[in-house]
């Protein structure tokens, strides 16, 4: 499953093995993203991807993906990779969000009690 190759790849990048870190990480995410196809079809969720409300997270979403198999698979860099990995699991997560009524707003809200500042999202 997606969840698997992530947390595969991410151990791979301990081991110092980059090119597999990225590809299982990238993989992982390509996965989760595949399994939601289902909800609406595939023609359909691809429409869906690049509505208004979630423009921003599904372009931040293809340019981590990309830069994560550059940066560990074609550089070699763990850090910006490891970047890319976060990047890559937030923009996933705000996109999925979109998805449940109400629930971004829920977030922002929560982000903003804990920390007392005004959710830039």
């Amino acid at each position: 499953s997606g969840i698997n190759a992530e947390y595969g790849g991410t151990i791979e990048i301990w081991l110092g093995k980059y090119s597999s870190f990225a590809v299982l990480y990238t993989l992982g995410t390509l996965t989760a993203l595949a399994g939601t196809l289902f909800l609406r079809g595939p023609m359909s969720q691809i429409k869906k991807m690049f509505d208004k409300d979630r423009l921003i997270a599904t372009i931040v979403l293809i340019a981590s993906i990309i830069l994560t198999i550059i940066f560990g698979a074609v550089l070699q860099i763990a850090i910006l990779a490891l970047v890319c990995c976060v990047v890559q699991f937030l923009a996933f997560t705000w996109y999925t969000l979109s998805y449940i009524p109400y629930a971004r707003n829920a977030v922002k809200s929560c982000f903003s009690g804990v920390t007392g500042m005004t959710c830039p999202c």
